[in-house]
This record gives C-alpha cells, sequence and structure tokens, in this order.
C-alpha cells in the first residue's frame, strides 16, 4: 500500500475515533468547559453580543485539516433563547470547508452566535452553509470603536480559540446540520430543532451544566425603563 493511501486512511480513522471517543453528556461538558474558559480569559466574547444572539452553537475540538485536504469536522450544541432562559441542547454537526493539502490537524473550541431570525431559521430547519445561505464573521476582528455597525448587523459571529489561544478560523464554505444519531441518545426519541429549541422541551439531565453555562455567561440584556 502507497504511503499517501496509508496516511489518507489513518487519518480519516484518527477522525472517525475522534468523533466517536466522547458520549452525549462528555461533549456537553466539554461544551460548557469551552464558553467558560473563552468568558474567563483576558479576551472574553464581549457582553453585548453575548445578550443580544439569539441562538448559540458551540462546537468543542472542531478538527481542521483531518482529512489531508483542509477539511473540517466537530459536533456540538446549539440553544436558543425562549422564556426563562436558554433552551435545552440540539446536537449539531459541522462539516466540509476549504480544500487543499495540510498535514496534521488542530482541535479548536468554536462558538457561533445567531444574531438575527434569518438565521435562526436556518438552524431550526435545514443544513446550511456557512459563507453561502449564511454569511458569518469573524469575532477575532471586533473593535467597538471603528466596525461594531458591522458586528452587530452580521447574521452570525464566530469565535475559535486553539490551546488557549484566539485564532482566526475561517469557517466559510463549511456546512451544519442537525446531529439527529445524537439528539436520539439526548431525548430517547426522534425529535428535530425545531422542537428541542422552541418547545417546551425538558432538558435532559446530562445537558445541565452546558444550559446553566449559558445562563450565566450569556444573559438576556436588562430592559431599559
Amino acid at each position: 500500500m502507497k504511503t499517501s493511501t496509508i496516511l489518507i486512511l489513518g487519518s480519516l480513522l484518527a477522525s472517525a475515533a475522534f468523533s466517536q471517543e466522547k458520549t452525549p453528556d462528555k461533549r456537553l461538558e466539554h461544551a460548557a468547559n469551552s464558553i467558560q474558559a473563552i468568558q474567563s480569559s483576558d479576551k472574553p466574547i464581549p457582553s453585548v453580543f453575548l445578550s443580544k444572539a439569539q441562538c448559540v452553537i458551540i462546537i468543542p475540538g472542531l478538527v481542521k485539516g483531518a482529512f489531508l485536504f483542509g477539511g473540517k469536522y466537530g459536533r456540538g450544541f446549539a440553544s436558543c433563547r425562549r422564556p426563562g432562559g436558554w433552551s435545552p441542547p440540539a446536537a449539531m454537526i459541522i462539516e466540509g470547508g476549504n480544500f487543499g493539502v495540510q498535514l496534521g490537524g488542530s482541535a479548536t473550541d468554536v462558538v457561533l452566535l445567531i444574531m438575527n431570525r434569518g438565521g435562526m431559521d436556518h438552524l431550526l430547519h435545514d443544513k446550511f452553509t456557512l459563507g453561502a445561505d449564511l454569511a458569518v464573521v469573524q469575532g477575532m476582528g471586533y473593535s467597538a470603536s471603528a466596525n461594531a455597525d458591522v458586528f452587530m448587523r452580521a447574521p452570525m459571529i464566530s469565535w475559535s480559540r486553539s490551546k488557549g489561544l484566539f485564532v482566526g478560523l475561517s469557517l466559510e464554505g463549511a456546512s451544519l446540520r442537525p446531529d439527529k444519531g445524537e439528539d436520539r441518545k439526548l431525548y430517547g426519541r426522534d425529535i428535530d430543532n425545531l422542537e428541542i429549541l422552541t418547545k417546551r422541551t425538558p432538558a435532559p439531565r446530562g445537558a445541565r451544566p452546558f444550559v446553566t453555562a449559558l445562563n450565566h455567561f450569556a444573559p438576556r440584556a436588562a430592559k431599559a425603563k
């Protein structure tokens, strides 16, 4: 077998192992730890965005370059605001991206904030592609004095953090879709994003750290009196 073939097969197997090594509860715990680490750092996501976000998606340990073709793959969870706080988590898969030979992968925690109803509609119904179906801007470029308006009008804002450092990871061309198998494990039945994120669906026990972290770090802004 050629060396290149062995490398590709090894990368695929490693990526598959990475995606399967954690249970839904462990991934939820990792997602909660990710937002806690980001918001406890010296460069947290600005509260002006967190307080106005309609939904949030956390992908803990996104693998970049794992397929040797510049691809990306990760599993995480989405939550949307509802009366009383954040909804239970809906499992998501992110995959795809720009192609180009890249040896070696890096695990990166990604937080995506959906800022308006249009972005929320994509999340609630089907697979969508970042940069095509839904525009996304990198939060690392935010400057309160220079381009706040650009960010406030953006449908989605992304933050990426690898090995404790914030990085400008491009997600253009990557697609997001519901992880129906993961949701089935969490809720014990077939269930879609619309029901999880907008109905009075009880949160599974394993989701408590995730929802608690969101309610703590991303409360809704108080209404002006």
